[in-house]
């Protein structure tokens, strides 16, 4: 099953793709992410992880464009600022 590093390299890679490409913005969708990882959708999916990760990686120009209520699911959507520098 997938964990924290799991996630958080994926990320990085879609950051990277995404700096490579000049986009000055890249939204990440939680559900998209984890089928990139693999596991979901699944009965033992770690959406709450890959969503912790999402969040924590957020810098102050970052947003969060949707999140479900309870601020963790597959509808989770954070626009990310490109190129990632460290503004936490």
């Amino acid at each position: 099953m997938p964990n924290t590093v799991d996630f958080e390299k994926a990320l990085e890679e879609i950051f990277q793709k995404a700096e490579a490409l000049g986009l000055v913005a890249i939204e990440v969708n939680s559900g998209n992410l984890h089928r990139r990882v693999g596991g979901y959708p699944g009965r033992d999916h770690r959406m709450p992880i890959c969503c912790d990760v999402m969040y924590s990686q957020m810098n102050l120009k970052d947003t969060i464009v949707a999140k479900p209520e309870r601020g963790k699911g597959a509808s989770v959507v954070i626009r990310y600022i490109c190129p990632r520098r460290s503004s936490k």
